[in-house]
């Protein structure tokens, strides 16, 4: 069983939408006796050899009494392995790597910029008390150790078998998922501890119904990069998205015992998908895992310290260290930490066994960066450096005046000065994925050119001089965007030309 080596803690929440939930990879148990369901769990996990670090943070809407988490753990962790962190750091995670949005406006094609000046392309520059041994009654389950971390009273428990745990939580009133024992089984089988996070909710603060717990995050050293899922399968409300955050020097991962696609990227997009983002990526992400059955798709493999164009600022010193750089034992830069972000979607009888991750090489895509034929990168491509994120584009081509002989298509940048009141170009972070309204897109009218790997035809309506930037060069003439026609109307013409004089002479004869 892989679940040995597994441990992560999840969300406790009622869903708004059963339907979409973010998954936890533990179960919940409540003390009231009422239902809990899982929707909004933060997930960031630090690697670095045998040790991982995993951060989480977690919140609930439901009724005010106290209930607990229960997670697999592959050892017995002590106080000194848990901790609790701010809550901005979080938000700061998820942002950078989720998936974006930018503008761009097409820059004056008879515009001479200043040499040797590289074109701005819109991007922004990266700126408890001691443990026992007792056992508890007489069902095979230990309790190894005992603490408190913040609002949360830890208690680490060992077990024979799965029916005495099953018991043993629900003798000390904790309503537990009906059917647990089969859940809990390969657990206890491997060995696995079980952490039980038990939350006092008066030291809580409740808004609008809604508790955010203070994020937790505790490390532990195992051989294998493991994430168990199946627990949390008990606490589904429907279908479950999970994402998951990782850091590592220098190394990007991805699952190693489930399909992996990476995210089509660089697509344009119609102006709508400004206001409608989160529910646009949701359908093009759907979409992806329709066609790759539980495929785990990789959305961001970037350094932690840089990040172009840049939804927040990048990750600094002092993040790294929050999330689990004090404890890896070694001095850690920030832009040698390789930030991976994986979301997977499934049912609640989708999932066969626990995730396994393994590093993988380098990949870039999704960037503003053209090849020696001036055409936009598509998908992603190996690359000495990670450098690949999931980016889909606004264009407003150039509507003024083309005034010169030469003119230059396709060099694209902030919003002009007389549109400085109404756009920023900062890109925008599509957040709360699990949440964003779905079956109101229709994918194709989106998207503004042809994604044949998920087989959706380009359907929406181009602005006037629209050129796909995938396929386009930058020379053009008399308002035709983006392509060198000018000069293959001019030979068209001159062959048509010598034709029409080579018969001419024939005729004389």
């Amino acid at each position: 069983m892989r679940a040995r080596a597994a441990v992560l803690l999840g969300a406790i929440a009622v869903v708004a939408a059963p339907a979409a939930a973010d998954a936890f990879c533990g179960f919940y148990v409540s003390g009231a006796g009422a239902d809990l369901f899982n929707n909004a769990t933060q997930v960031v996990m630090m690697r670095s050899g045998t040790r991982t670090v995993l951060s989480m943070q977690n919140n609930y809407q439901g009724p005010p009494s106290d209930f607990a988490m229960v997670v697999p753990v592959p050892v017995v962790l002590q106080q000194e392995n848990v901790k609790t962190l701010p809550h901005e750091i979080f938000k700061r995670v998820d942002e950078l790597d989720a998936p974006r949005l930018v503008e761009y406006w097409e820059e004056d094609p008879c515009y001479k910029p200043p040499p040797p000046g590289r074109v701005y392309e819109g991007a922004m520059p990266a700126e408890a008390p001691t443990a026992t041994s007792a056992p508890a009654r007489d069902l095979g389950v230990k309790i190894e150790a005992k603490f408190t971390v913040g609002e949360y009273q830890i208690v680490i428990l060992s077990a024979r078998d799965s029916t005495g745990l099953d018991t043993w939580l629900r003798q000390e009133k904790y309503k537990i998922p009906a059917g647990a024992a089969p859940y809990l089984k390969p657990y206890v089988e491997a060995g696995s501890k079980f952490f039980v996070a038990k939350v006092d909710i008066k030291k809580v603060a409740m808004e609008k119904g809604r508790a955010m717990l203070s994020p937790l995050r505790f490390h532990y050293d195992t051989g294998e990069f493991t994430l168990p899922i199946r627990l949390g399968l008990m606490n589904s409300a429907g279908t479950q998205d999970l994402i998951v955050h990782i850091l590592a020097p220098g190394q990007r991962y991805e699952a190693a015992n489930y399909p992996n696609v990476t995210i089509p990227t660089n697509l344009d997009v119609v102006e709508e998908a400004r206001g409608r983002f989160g529910e646009f990526y949701a359908a093009l992400f759907d979409r992806t895992v329709e066609r790759h059955p539980k495929a785990v798709v990789t959305e961001y493999a970037w350094s932690a310290g840089s990040c172009d164009p840049c939804p927040t600022p990048a990750l600094d010193p002092s993040d790294v260290q929050t999330l689990g750089g004090d404890v890896l034992g070694a001095q850690v830069d920030v832009y040698s930490m390789v930030l991976t972000r994986l979301h997977t979607r499934y049912g609640k009888d989708a999932i066969g066994e626990d995730l396994v991750f393994r590093a993988v090489p380098p990949i870039q895509g999704g960037r503003e960066e053209r090849d020696e034929k001036n055409q936009l990168e598509v998908g992603a491509k190996p690359a000495g450096d990670n450098n690949f994120q999931a980016r889909y584009a606004v264009r407003h081509p150039w509507t003024g005046p083309i005034t010169c002989s030469d003119p230059v298509r396709g060099r694209w940048g902030g919003p002009p000065a007389d549109q400085q009141q109404i756009a920023t170009g900062a890109p925008v972070a599509a957040t709360d994925l699990a949440f964003a309204p779905r079956g109101k897109i229709e994918l194709t009218k989106m998207v503004l050119q042809d994604v044949p790997e998920l087989a959706v035809p380009a359907g929406g309506k181009r602005p006037a001089g629209w050129v796909d930037p995938r396929t386009s060069s930058k020379r053009g003439c008399c308002g035709i965007a983006g392509s060198d026609a000018w000069m293959d109307t001019l030979l068209v013409i001159a062959a048509l030309w010598l034709g029409l004089m080579r018969r001419r002479r024939c005729a004389r004869r």
